[in-house]
């Protein structure tokens, strides 16, 4: 018998294997046990590699969150990209923050969230839906 991934159902690979998902590894285990990150970053939080080496051996995930963030992007964009839950990113990406190999900085407000006209546009643009 195989599995979905065409390996024997017996077999250790094809039991740490999803179907489509490529080899598991529990958020736990990336974060290091770990639930909450050393620094408060949002969702809309840009993040950019600072281009310094480390010193320290690093996992696989912060070298691909170092890879991600050549360029400003944001946390939610770098969770995706990694295929990670947002609040493991949160911690990999504070990892690299502290270590001073990424750099962070809060998003820009697009507008005043007390800005009446920019809610009246707003409103206008639902109720024509």
């Amino acid at each position: 018998m195989t599995s979905p991934s065409g390996r024997p159902a017996g077999s250790a690979s094809a039991r740490w294997t999803g179907y489509e998902a490529g080899p598991l590894v529990r958020p736990y285990a990336v974060a290091n046990g770990r639930t909450q990150p050393s620094r408060q970053l949002d969702l809309l939080s840009l993040v950019e590699a600072t281009g310094r080496r480390s010193g320290w051996l690093l996992g696989p995930e912060h070298a691909d969150a170092i890879g991600v963030c050549q360029a400003p992007i944001s946390v939610a964009e770098v969770a995706s990209r990694l295929a990670q839950p947002v609040a493991v990113t949160k911690i990999v990406l504070s990892d690299l923050i502290d270590l001073e190999l990424v750099t962070a900085r809060p998003p820009e407000p697009i507008a005043d969230p007390g800005d009446l006209e920019v809610l009246e546009v707003v409103a206008r643009g639902l109720r024509a839906m």
